[in-house]
């Protein structure tokens, strides 16, 4: 039996013998402060804010009876030690990119994003009408927690190199900064991957440690002052069409909430995941337009790395299949965004393209 076989089997085996001793919950009394600890470096624009958005939420709706105390990346504890903090009751609560976690569990990247998946409508979609949170909620359990979206990003760009990319080949031996199942498959088609937190990244280019790296998108990446270093940007990358952000709280914490505070931590992560992709979204262009005016070159990657791209991907998916959780949640996941993509193509998006033709 594999690790996560056993962690579900003993989590399931303690909830029914919780369910047996105790004839109905017992809920924590009087104020409390939960403990939140994040991925990311305190001021990085869009994802702090997420995480500082949802904690205020929770504060400002659960009337003070439970306030929510922040702690950034490095505060309590790094960056990628937020996922075992919470497991272990080390913090209650972690705000960060679940794809940061496919080494607890490679199915945790569909909750952020895996690359040729979802835009963040899409996403939606699934989450909210197609059984997405229930499979988030599901593999939660193996760990010992109550997660929900609680942020999105939009669609993410391709990433800063030092120079123009003109086919698969230009990616051997490159020291490229990519997380998740994205950064996997760049590693199939020849790029040396790190995987580093984001207050890190600045330093890691400037210092040539990484050759090129992905952040988000034009503003989180103008914030970041990766055009200080370099001038070459892709727009459209293939690892993160519309990357979501997860507020995850211990199990034992959560179940020891009313189920009014339970209520409201569920929907101030819903608010906070659509007011988080307005602000990227709403911030993004005017952002690339200074950019541009700064002396960025944006390009697009040639057809052939999309199809190389389009190869390692898929191979990098397919090496996961023979896990049961990670199996079917693929299974949902890929029939949602079928459903989804068909009208949105037959609608919005021919929509899109005659008035940008004809409003000019």
């Amino acid at each position: 039996m594999d690790r996560r076989s056993f962690l579900k089997n003993s989590t399931i085996g303690a909830g029914a013998a919780g369910a047996t001793a105790l004839a109905a919950p017992a809920y924590a009394q009087g104020n409390r402060t939960l403990t939140l600890v994040t991925t990311w470096g305190r001021g990085l624009a869009g994802v702090h804010d997420s995480a500082q958005r949802v904690a205020d939420t929770i504060t400002a709706m659960t009337d003070g009876t439970l306030t929510v105390d922040l702690k950034a990346a490095g505060e309590l504890v790094g960056a990628f030690e937020v996922f075992d903090a919470v497991t272990s009751g080390q913090a209650d609560m972690y705000h960060g990119a679940d794809y940061y976690f496919v080494g607890q569990h490679p199915g945790y990247a569909f909750f952020t994003s895996v690359p040729f998946g979802m835009t963040a409508q899409e996403l939606s979609n699934w989450y909210y009408h197609a059984g997405g949170m229930e499979l988030h909620d599901e593999l939660g359990q193996i760990f010992g927690l109550k997660s929900f979206l609680a942020g999105n990003t939009g669609a993410q760009a391709g990433g800063w190199f030092r120079n123009e990319v003109t086919g698969p080949e230009d990616f051997q031996g490159l020291k490229f900064r990519m997380p998740g199942l994205g950064g996997q498959a760049l590693g199939k088609m020849g790029a040396s991957v790190q995987n580093l937190p984001g207050a890190e990244v600045y330093q890691a280019l400037a210092s040539g440690a990484i050759d090129g790296t992905e952040w988000i998108g034009p503003w989180a990446d103008e914030k970041a002052g990766f055009q200080e270093i370099t001038k070459t940007y892709y727009t459209a990358g293939f690892h993160e069409p519309g990357a979501g952000l997860s507020l995850a709280t211990n199990r034992d914490v959560f179940d020891s909430l009313t189920p009014a505070q339970q209520k409201i931590i569920e929907i101030a992560s819903a608010e906070c995941h659509q007011w988080n992709l307005a602000q990227f979204l709403m911030n993004n262009g005017a952002a690339l337009d200074r950019l541009q005016s700064a002396g960025v070159t944006v390009r697009e990657f040639p057809e052939s790395v999309w199809d190389a791209m389009g190869t390692a991907s898929t191979e990098t998916l397919d090496e996961n299949m023979g896990d049961e959780i990670f199996a079917r949640i693929r299974e949902s996941y890929n029939d949602s965004m079928r459903k989804s993509s068909n009208w949105i193509q037959r609608s919005e998006s021919a929509y899109r393209a005659q008035r940008d033709r004809v409003m000019g």
